[in-house]
């Protein structure tokens, strides 16, 4: 990427690229579902939906005046978001509230600005909030892994082809899209076997009297409506030529 000035970025940056062929579309679709659905692939990929699932609660304890203390995350793609304020609430309940659901709502603003063809912006929005992050991660573990991805996303940004840009952004908008609706149903096995005791829904549970399945099932609806969504935004320019051959 050639940058020559601060008003060559912003243009870079807000610039629109052309539309993706549709084979990358649906390739990069097909990529995001094997990782989500190939165990041994998606205990690895996983951690990326770690770092959105407690950057969601940082961001909602941030946002509700709650004092961010930190977050970890662990090598087994478990995490911890750790905030001050009170223990009760409107600010906790959005605080554990946004987990669940932030990998997939991150994953529906990607897909809203892939559908405007700001693939560039994308990713660099994607760098400045993992930046945010790592500010606030508290583990030698947590902090290679913010990293680690941060360089990835910085790089294809800076120095790769628009080909491989739009290939890297469009994958990556999918798995978190599809990769937010899987951690729902991990959540509510472990619960039904009892392993999972202090789980965001039963942490909503006790603070509401809400059933903590209510809670699971309200994550649900949200990652599968942000999935459907999103699905109509990436797949926008397909549907005035599926309608055109229709009739």
């Amino acid at each position: 990427m050639a940058i020559d000035s601060v008003s060559d970025l912003w243009d870079t940056l807000l610039s629109a690229q052309p539309d993706p062929p549709r084979t990358l579309v649906l390739v990069t679709a097909v990529i995001a579902l094997v990782v989500v659905a190939v165990r041994p692939v998606w205990r690895v990929a996983r951690n990326a939906v770690t770092i959105a699932h407690e950057g969601g609660h940082a961001l909602a304890a941030l946002l509700t005046g709650r004092k961010l203390r930190g977050i970890r995350l662990e090598f087994d793609t478990s995490g911890l978001t750790l905030s001050a304020g009170r223990p009760t609430g409107p600010g906790m309940i959005f605080t554990l509230l946004a987990g669940y659901v932030a990998p997939s709502l991150i994953g529906l603003a990607g897909a809203w600005l892939l559908g405007g063809n700001r693939i560039t912006l994308l990713l660099w929005v994607a760098v400045v909030l993992l930046l945010l992050m790592l500010i606030n991660i508290r583990n030698v573990f947590g902090v290679v892994s913010v990293l680690v991805t941060g360089v990835i996303v910085f790089a294809v940004s800076w120095s790769a082809s628009p080909q491989v840009q739009s290939l890297f952004a469009y994958a990556g908008v999918w798995f978190l899209l599809i990769g937010g609706v899987r951690p729902v149903f991990e959540l509510q096995s472990l619960r039904s076997r009892g392993r999972m005791p202090e789980s965001d829904a039963d942490q909503l549970a006790g603070l509401t009297h809400v059933p903590a399945l209510f809670w699971v099932g309200l994550f649900l609806i949200v990652d599968v409506a942000a999935l459907v969504i999103g699905t109509f935004l990436l797949a926008g320019q397909w549907l005035p030529d599926l309608a055109t051959s229709s009739t």
